[in-house]
């Protein structure tokens, strides 16, 4: 399978809680990095272990926002709101036959870095993201 189609089923069935399906697309000894929490899963079940968590129970459905292939390389940005707060990430992942080897995931939320004061006479406020979904490869 394509790797734009492997991670785009990945989200698929996040979005859908199918553990049993995201473990088919997930290598047995993936490596997936979060740099901005400072944490490394390694391997598949820990993969699935974060995600299907109680902690992400109350979570809404998953939006791709853009997903963009080269390669074995797949990137992608996501939204995914809650009642409180909206998460986005933009993942960096590597397919290899058909699997997802590796990642590197940068997860935040909009505003929760305030732009400093010095700033503000060069920029102006982020309007909503894109309202179709760029999908290229």
């Amino acid at each position: 399978m394509e790797p734009l189609k492997v991670v785009a089923q990945l989200w698929e069935r996040i979005d859908a809680r199918d553990w049993h399906g995201v473990s088919r697309l997930i290598a047995e000894d993936a490596v997936i990095e979060w740099p901005v929490s400072g944490e490394r899963i390694v391997g598949r079940a820990n993969f699935i272990a974060v995600n299907s968590d109680d902690a992400y129970a109350d979570e809404r459905s998953v939006e791709v926002l853009r997903i963009l292939a080269d390669g074995d390389l797949v990137v992608t940005e996501v939204e995914i709101p809650q009642d409180h707060v909206v998460y986005r990430a933009v993942s960096l992942w590597t397919v290899k036959d058909g699997e997802i080897v590796g990642a590197r995931e940068y997860w935040t939320s909009p505003g929760q870095d305030p732009a400093p004061r010095w700033r503000a006479g060069y920029v102006e406020p982020l309007a909503e993201p894109l309202a179709e979904p760029l999908v290229a490869d």
